[in-house]
């Protein structure tokens, strides 16, 4: 007999067009391709409709508009979770006895709930969400935004003793394992799920040092700014910003520098296909929270990865990465790079851990051992 699995998702995961939505995305994927019958719950906002390709991988697919209208600045509930508090799913959850799979303490409303007393419940762990929403406040140049994050982190760290109702949590990361092992009993670590189901990387030489990522987001403008500000005028080779939503402080940053080209308004597939045709993929964040899925994409993808340490701390990647600890470090690591070829065994090498530590079929039967 099928394993059934309740699923709920924090946002609609397709297109998977950022972390949080990928490793959903491809979780429910290789979920479906093992044979695990999902009854996936999704919360819809942001213009967001019903996907009947997610309906053609899962066997129902519930939708729930995410209330919104709430005052962000009020009350004890994360503001993350009360606009996820629907009756409705908990009307859904209650149709049979399959286990269920919270994504994020977002979507975590019910978890204590009397009527789930006697369930199997799953909670994957995106980031410790208090700490996340701290380095959200520091990267953030809005006075309002900064004061919603700074009480969300408090709302946060507080409600994070509602995990204590899960019979598993399954962090994506090892750093997020050791602090939730530290907290609660039943702890597992569960590598993040990816667009590759194997490694894509060309031989030779590629054409530019890239750096990819939304742009709208104030962690990626932060590291755009770092990088054409502090790196790039130091180097001569071709240097490319892909993302969409660019800052104008970031489209003058860039227009000032002759050699560097911003790229937004780009498709997915396009920056992706620009992470192959790159030499060398910059990957550079303030925040050291979770995994980036960023991360693996271009190890998957990408020929050399010049990495600060922030980016692949604790995350079992160090070896695949240059890792660098300031700038001076990213530009000599980055024109070592650009100095070799990237060749068969540099691909050999990349292939045998990702594929024996982040395999996407290997995350699912995980999984399924546990339904």
């Amino acid at each position: 007999m099928a394993k059934s699995l309740h699923l709920i998702a924090f946002d609609m995961p397709y297109p998977a067009d950022y972390g949080g939505a990928i490793d959903i995305y491809y979780k429910i994927k290789a979920l479906s391709e093992y044979g695990v019958k999902i009854k996936l719950h999704v919360f819809l906002y942001d213009g967001k409709t019903a996907s009947s390709h997610l309906e053609s991988l899962c066997d129902k697919v519930f939708y729930y508009e995410r209330r919104r209208f709430k005052n962000p600045f009020t009350g004890d509930l994360p503001y993350i979770v009360a606009t996820r508090s629907d009756e409705q799913l908990l009307k859904n959850l209650c149709k049979d006895d399959a286990p269920i799979l919270f994504e994020g303490l977002h979507s975590t409303a019910f978890l204590d709930s009397p009527k789930l007393a006697k369930r199997f419940k799953i909670v994957r762990t995106h980031n410790v969400e208090h700490d996340y929403y701290k380095s959200l406040e520091e990267a953030e140049s809005s006075f309002f935004k900064k004061y919603f994050f700074r009480i969300e982190s408090e709302r946060l760290r507080k409600y994070e003793a509602i995990l204590s109702y899960a019979n598993l949590i399954l962090p994506i990361s090892p750093k997020d394992t050791r602090y939730y092992h530290e907290k609660f009993n039943e702890v597992q670590y569960l590598p993040a799920f990816h667009t590759s189901s194997e490694v894509e990387i060309a031989e030779g030489k590629g054409d530019c040092v890239l750096y990819h990522g939304n742009l709208g987001v104030g962690e990626n403008n932060k590291a755009a700014l770092f990088l054409v500000h502090e790196v790039f005028p130091h180097l001569s080779m071709p240097c490319v910003i892909a993302g969409n939503h660019p800052s104008r402080q970031l489209q003058l940053a860039a227009e000032s520098l002759p050699h560097v080209t911003l790229l937004s308004g780009i498709s997915s597939d396009a920056i992706l296909k620009k992470v192959q045709d790159a030499h060398v993929n910059l990957l550079v964040t303030f925040q050291s929270t979770g995994i980036k899925l960023k991360l693996l994409n271009a190890l998957h993808r990408g020929r050399f990865c010049v990495a600060n340490t922030d980016m692949v701390a604790e995350t079992g990647l160090e070896s695949l990465c240059s890792v660098a600890a300031n700038a001076e470090e990213l530009i000599e690591a980055t024109r070592q790079c650009w100095g070799k070829n990237f060749t068969q065994e540099d691909i050999d090498n990349r292939r045998n851990l990702l594929e024996s530590r982040f395999s996407n079929s290997s995350g699912a039967a995980s999984i399924a051992s546990y339904l």
